[in-house]
């Protein structure tokens, strides 16, 4: 009896700590979802493990409303040397023989409705993290937060809190410090405009 109750207490630890670790998809805001790709990519290994800064993949993301998806050149820069004849690459050594792009999957979907802009985030020091999480902590890409408008005009109506030092815009893993302008000198610095205008409908609805 007590062998039976000892692992029925452990299987509800485990079911509980499964579900804490495994974010649940929300299939209405889809909220942690992590679609297949065409090749397991790993930000968490990437990112975290090897320290490739955002652009070197995403090398349109300071002067273009897209971040953009790297071509299969730039994954053949690494993998032409390491991991030649690893199977998981293969898709990638085809693309690249064939002369024929990836086709990766968007993870983050905007409705044509909505304008965004990655470029102006980013020079006003908006943190990549602010949005897309800690994608330094993800082996599978995922959506970290529900985008509901709700979600925008939060950060528009007090964009201070959000704003970093230009040149930490890229670090997952910056935190302030005491040496770090106030939110208020950043604001000042960006010439970010008064809330106000950050909060007009046309700013995001064109």
């Amino acid at each position: 009896m007590k062998t039976a109750l000892l692992s029925a207490v452990i299987l509800l630890l485990f079911l509980s700590g499964l579900i804490w670790i495994v974010p649940v998809q929300n299939y209405n805001t889809e909220q942690h979802f992590a679609p297949r790709q065409p090749v397991m990519f790993s930000h968490e290994h990437h990112v975290r493990g090897l320290g490739l800064d955002c652009r070197y993949c995403h090398n349109s993301v300071e002067i273009s409303a897209d971040a953009g998806m790297p071509p299969t050149e730039t994954c053949m820069t690494c993998h032409s040397q390491i991991w030649t004849h690893a199977e998981i690459l293969a898709p990638v050594r085809a693309s690249f023989a064939m002369h024929k792009p990836l086709r990766w999957t968007t993870v983050y979907k905007l409705p044509d409705y909505v304008f965004f802009n990655h470029g102006i985030h980013i020079a006003k020091g908006v943190g990549c993290n602010e949005c897309h999480g800690q994608v330094d902590k993800m082996p599978l890409m995922r959506q970290a937060h529900a985008f509901h408008m709700l979600f925008c005009v939060d950060c528009h109506s007090n964009p201070a809190p959000h704003l970093r030092p230009r040149d930490q815009v890229f670090n997952m893993g910056w935190r302030r410090t005491a040496d770090t302008p106030s939110p208020e000198a950043l604001m000042i610095a960006y010439k970010i405009r008064p809330q106000a205008v950050l909060i007009d409908c046309g700013i995001c609805h064109r």
